[in-house]
C-alpha cells in the first residue's frame, strides 16, 4: 500500500535508470545471503546451549554445584528439616511456623536474621565444604526444643537439590497412634517429680534497724522438668522458679547473694525502684560477682508491687535455665464490693489462695509453667465458689496468651501497678517481663484446663507437654 504522506510521482518525472536499479537489487541480495548466514549462526549457537542447558539440569547443575536452584529447609515449632545441597550453593529458609526463627550453621558466621512466621531467608553456603554440618535456631531455648537438623554439603553433580520439598509421597500420619500418644500424655497427669519451686523464703536474720535479710545462692543443680526428664538447671537456692520473696510496705530488706556459679552474675531487681548501685547491672552498677563471692543488695518498700528478680549479667544463660524468681510487695487492691464487667466482687471478698504462676519457653528449662512441664505441671486445687488471685510472670522470651477454661479472669494490676478501670478477659496475653495480677472465683465444679493458647506450646504429635495445667473444683 502506498503511503499516503507521499505525493504520487509526476507525469514530467524522469524515468528510474535501469543500472541503478539494477545496482540495488544487488546489494540487497548479498544483504539477505549474509543475514541469512547470521541468523543460522544464532540458530545453532541456540541449540547447542540448550542441550548444555538440559545436560547441567540432568547432573544437578554446573561441577561446583554453583548454578543449581537453593535447597528449601522448611523450619516450625520445633524442628528444622535436614538438607542436602551441592557444594557451592545456597539454602532457602522458609519459617513455617507460628513466631520468629532463624537458622546457623554451627561452627561458622552463617546464619539469617530472625525470620517472621511465613517469610522465608537465602542463605549462601558456597562457603561450605562437602561433609555434615548441624543447622539451629539461635533464638533462646529454640534449639533445646527440638531446632536442630543435619545440613549435608555433597559434592557437585549429585541428585538435583533446590527445589521445594515434594510431599506427595509421604507416607500418610498415623492417626491412631497419635490419639493414642495424646490420651496416654494426659492420663499421666499429674505426674510426681523431684523439686518444687515457687517456696516462700523466710528471712535468715533480721537485724537491729529492722532490715530483713534474704539469703541468695546462685548455683547449678539438676532439675526434673518433666517426669524423667533430668537437666541442669542454673537456679537461686536449688530450686526453679527461685524462692518468692514476701514483703510488706515499709520493710526494709537486704537481698545477700553468693555466687555458685562457674561465671561471675549480678542481681536484678526488676520492677523495684531502687538506689542506682543496686540496680543489679554489672559492670554499669557494680562490679560483677566472680564466683565464691557475696554482694548484697538493699531496697525499702515505699509502695506495693509485684516484682521478679534474675541476673543481668549472662541473663542470656542463667534466666532461661532457671535463675528467676518473684516478689510481692503489700496486696494488690481487689476493689472488693465492685461490679467488674458483669462480675460482682464480694464486699466480704476473702481469698483462699494467692497463686504465682511464672511461664517460661527456654532454655533447658523450656516450655514450663512453674519450672515444670506437663504433665509434671501442678493442679490449682479449690472449692467452688472459691475467689483465688494469680499472678502471671513471663520471664521466657515470647508473648503468652493465658486462657483459663470457664472462668473469668478479673484482670486487677499490671505489672504490680493497680488498674482504675479493671476489666473481665478470656485471654490475658502476657509479653516478657510482664505481670498481670487477676482474680477469679471458682464457681462451677469440674476439672478446668489451663494453658497457653499458642498450642504448639502445648501439643505436638506425641501428646501434650509444655504449658499447660488445670484447676481443680471440688
Amino acid at each position: 500500500m502506498a503511503d499516503p504522506s507521499t505525493p504520487p510521482p509526476s507525469d514530467d518525472a524522469p524515468a528510474p535508470d535501469p543500472a541503478t536499479v539494477g545496482d540495488h537489487d544487488g546489494a540487497w541480495g548479498v544483504g539477505a545471503i549474509v543475514l541469512s548466514c547470521v541468523a543460522i549462526i544464532i540458530a545453532i549457537w541456540g541449540v547447542a546451549l540448550g542441550w548444555r542447558a538440559v545436560d547441567e539440569a540432568e547432573a544437578g547443575g554446573s561441577g561446583s554445584g554453583g548454578g543449581s536452584e537453593p535447597v528449601m529447609v522448611s523450619e516450625s515449632e520445633y524442628e528444622i528439616a535436614a538438607a542436602s545441597v551441592p557444594a557451592g550453593g545456597a539454602i532457602h529458609v522458609m519459617n513455617d511456623g507460628t513466631i520468629d526463627h532463624n537458622v546457623a550453621i554451627e561452627d561458622t558466621e552463617l546464619v539469617t536474621a530472625n525470620i517472621a512466621a511465613g517469610e522465608s531467608e537465602e542463605l549462601d553456603v558456597a562457603e561450605l565444604e562437602a561433609g555434615s554440618y548441624t543447622m539451629y535456631c539461635t533464638i533462646p531455648g529454640h534449639r533445646e526444643a527440638g531446632m536442630e537438623a543435619t545440613l549435608e554439603v555433597t559434592e557437585g553433580g549429585g541428585e538435583v537439590a533446590g527445589a521445594p520439598t515434594d510431599h506427595s509421597n509421604m507416607d500418610e500420619m498415623d492417626y491412631e497412634a497419635m490419639t493414642e500418644a495424646m490420651t496416654a500424655s494426659m492420663s499421666e497427669f499429674p505426674a510426681e517429680t523431684e523439686g518444687v519451686g515457687n517456696q516462700i523464703l523466710e528471712p535468715t536474720e533480721t537485724k537491729a534497724d529492722g532490715t530483713k535479710v534474704f539469703d541468695l545462692t546462685a548455683e547449678i543443680v539438676e532439675w526434673e522438668r518433666a517426669p524423667g526428664d533430668v537437666v541442669e538447671a542454673w537456679t537461686y537456692n536449688g530450686m526453679v522458679p527461685a524462692p518468692s520473696i514476701q514483703l510488706e510496705v515499709g520493710d526494709k530488706a537486704e537481698f545477700r547473694l553468693t555466687n555458685d556459679l562457674p561465671i561471675a552474675t549480678d542481681l536484678h531487681l526488676h520492677g523495684l525502684n531502687v538506689d542506682n548501685e543496686y540496680d543489679g547491672v554489672a559492670p554499669i552498677t557494680q562490679e560483677p560477682i566472680a564466683p565464691g563471692e557475696t554482694f548484697s543488695y538493699l531496697y525499702t518498700a515505699d509502695e506495693v508491687a509485684v516484682a521478679m528478680y534474675h541476673p543481668h549479667f549472662h541473663s542470656q544463660i542463667g534466666m532461661p535455665n532457671g535463675m528467676f524468681g518473684t516478689i510481692f510487695v503489700g496486696d494488690v487492691p481487689t476493689h472488693a464490693g465492685q461490679v467488674v464487667g458483669g462480675e460482682a466482687i464480694p464486699a466480704d471478698l476473702q481469698i483462699s489462695q494467692h497463686i504465682p504462676m511464672v511461664v517460661n519457653d527456654s532454655g533447658v528449662i523450656g516450655f514450663s509453667l512453674n519450672g515444670k512441664s506437663f504433665p509434671a505441671t501442678a493442679p490449682i486445687v479449690g472449692n467452688q465458689g472459691d475467689w483465688v488471685e494469680i499472678t502471671y510472670f513471663n520471664e521466657g522470651s515470647q508473648a503468652h496468651p493465658m486462657h483459663l477454661h470457664q472462668f473469668d479472669q478479673i484482670v486487677l494490676a499490671k505489672d504490680g501497678y493497680p488498674l482504675d478501670n479493671p476489666y473481665v478477659a478470656d485471654v490475658v496475653n502476657v509479653a516478657p517481663g510482664e505481670r498481670y495480677t487477676v482474680l477469679v472465683q471458682l464457681d462451677k465444679q469440674g476439672t478446668w484446663v489451663w494453658h497457653c493458647h499458642i498450642l504448639p506450646h502445648v501439643e505436638d504429635d506425641e501428646g501434650m507437654f509444655g504449658m499447660v495445667t488445670a484447676v481443680v473444683v471440688q
